[in-house]
């Protein structure tokens, strides 16, 4: 893959651009993000492992209590949503549901390796696949208007967050109905705070959350897109059962190679038709081009700016995640499925 020489600056720590809203470089060229998380940084081993014995004590707590599974995981095929579905199961021998949100965009390979992992762990599967015109319409909704605020898009593109929305809102929904008592995600450590890896779902906030996105998919969308979220009701008739969110990544462990080298193992293997910063999804590549070109930096810089920070990779590793080239054919083949010309 092709990397570019970005004309611009960036830290020389990190990776994070001059574009990127709020940031700062001091005489050294070093950005405010890492100056900012230079105190904590000493303490962070001291902190993860307090965060394990944490998740070890609410997992004993959990283990086995609930009807049906001890935790639903929202299971996209990709490298860290599988390495934390083996987690949970050969760590803690937990009851899993596995649950994928087939957004049009898997990969094939994905689907083999959803197959391969959940029989080699021994666990239970459910697959969830809205039908395309609601998902295109959801798409080029996402790509087109600016319908999530601005803090959000730091993180990721309009379009995944779009979709990233709807398998949250669909994994909740799912685990109020079943009384599953843990929601797990497959985050990165880079991709959400430490401090948010284990924490009990707030109904109000939650409630509200999910209205702001529910109205603004019906409005775009259509009265079909309501089947994706909570109804009201459930805010009270299942207050008792909302769950705990967690994703484990955040506090053990992490080494790409490691990760990698043990799900092929088990047969996992490492698609090559998905950008640099997927193993699943075909529509990301455009959703990272569409970022660029709208905002000036890329949607994952955050997130891989982080986890450079935290040295579970090179600086140079995550140059070449940022900053190479999005894959040509793969952009085609997104704007193809959407039926539109490029980004707006």
């Amino acid at each position: 893959m092709k990397q570019l020489q970005p004309q611009l600056t960036i830290c020389k720590r990190c990776i994070l651009p001059g574009t990127f809203p709020g940031i700062r470089f001091d005489e050294e060229g070093i950005c405010n993000h890492c100056r900012r998380e230079e105190k904590s940084a000493t303490n962070i081993r001291d902190t993860k492992e307090e965060y394990r014995r944490k998740f070890d004590a609410l997992i004993s707590e959990i283990r086995g209590t609930a009807p049906t599974y001890d935790v639903i995981m929202a299971y996209s095929g990709g490298k860290d949503s599988s390495y934390t579905l083996k987690l949970l199961r050969e760590r803690y021998d937990l009851r899993i549901l596995a649950l994928t949100f087939d957004n049009h965009f898997i990969s094939p390979l994905a689907f083999k390796n959803i197959e391969k992992i959940t029989d080699s762990l021994e666990i239970d599967h459910l697959n969830v696949k809205p039908y395309w015109p609601v998902m295109k319409s959801i798409f080029n909704t996402a790509e087109r208007e600016e319908i999530f605020p601005k803090a959000a898009l730091l993180r990721a593109s309009s379009i995944c967050t779009a979709c990233i929305s709807m398998v949250k809102s669909i994994t909740l929904k799912t685990a109020l109905e079943m009384s599953i008592p843990l929601v797990a995600f497959g985050w990165s450590p880079g991709q959400a705070p430490l401090h948010a890896s284990i924490m009990k779902t707030n109904p109000s906030m939650t409630h509200t959350n999910q209205k702001a996105v529910r109205n603004i998919f019906e409005e775009k969308i259509g009265y079909q897109a309501l089947s994706y979220f909570i109804p009201d009701t459930y805010y009270e008739s299942y207050k008792e059962r909302f769950p705990y969110n967690i994703h484990p990544l955040a506090f053990f462990d992490y080494n790409e190679e490691q990760i990698t080298r043990e799900l092929g193992d088990m047969g996992w293997v490492h698609p090559s038709d998905t950008d640099s910063n997927s193993t699943n999804c075909l529509i990301n590549a455009y959703a990272n081009q569409c970022h660029l070109e709208q905002y000036g930096f890329h949607p994952y810089v955050y997130e891989i700016a982080n986890m450079v920070r935290q040295g579970v990779m090179t600086r140079e590793e995550g140059m070449e995640k940022i900053y190479s080239e999005q894959n040509r054919e793969m952009v085609s083949y997104a704007r193809k499925k959407l039926r539109i010309q490029g980004c707006n």
